[in-house]
């Protein structure tokens, strides 16, 4: 499965990664750990600043104010439409482990309840695929990866572990990536129609230029 640098680079942000300088992991805190891509760990966005103890830890917790109003658009137009027999909608970074080198996080991320089953719900991560994810801007410290390569490199980990569906919506490139299994990745501009499943639409730009959004 590939997608060109060319389309690649369309939903990303523009501009260079910054180069920091490395921290020993030894002195990073696991609480500072957003995900973990082939055994390497990747910080919240904002983890020097708390190490620097110029942020708080509660200040890099949670999502930005346009992310969470995204992310109920999304949610509102999901829970009176979908089966809520057959599907759970996990939201708040809910966690996956992929196996003993992977564990990813999800803004939202849609559950066939004959997959992720009761006796599969307990105290960890889950370890079964939902059926799609949905990912609204990256919550990491670009330090071993660009916006490019880490959003390759997460949505193939994701379509690998049997996910049908992964969802990208950019906030400063303004567009959205659709990901299949099938290796057709699409990209387009947020003011057109995406469907989420089962017939459910949403467009993200056009919501927010009827909320009077300046970022729309």
């Amino acid at each position: 499965m590939s997608i060109s640098k060319t389309s690649l680079a369309m939903i990303a942000s523009p501009g260079p990664s910054k180069v920091l300088p490395k921290i020993s992991a030894k002195n990073i805190p696991s609480v500072l750990i957003h995900e973990i891509i082939d055994g390497k760990p990747l910080y919240r966005k904002g983890y020097r600043e708390v190490l620097a103890k110029t942020k708080k830890l509660e200040d890099i917790m949670g999502s930005s104010s346009l992310q969470f109003f995204i992310i109920d658009y999304i949610l509102g137009l999901l829970y009176p439409s979908i089966d809520r027999a057959k599907y759970l909608i996990a939201t708040n970074e809910a966690g996956l482990h992929l196996d003993r080198r992977n564990n990813l996080a999800g803004d939202i991320l849609i559950f066939d309840k004959d997959v992720l089953t009761i006796d599969k719900i307990n105290k960890h991560y889950s370890s079964v695929p939902p059926k799609l994810s949905i990912e609204i801007d990256l919550d990491i410290e670009l330090e071993d990866f660009t916006e490019n390569s880490y959003i390759a490199v997460k949505t193939k980990k994701l379509l690998e572990f049997g996910v049908e569906k992964v969802i990208w919506f950019l906030t400063e490139s303004k567009n959205v990536m659709i990901a299949t299994p099938n290796g057709d990745w699409q990209i387009r501009d947020w003011n057109r129609d995406v469907e989420i499943m089962n017939g459910i639409v949403c467009n993200v730009g056009n919501y927010l230029k009827e909320q009077g959004s300046e970022f729309a």
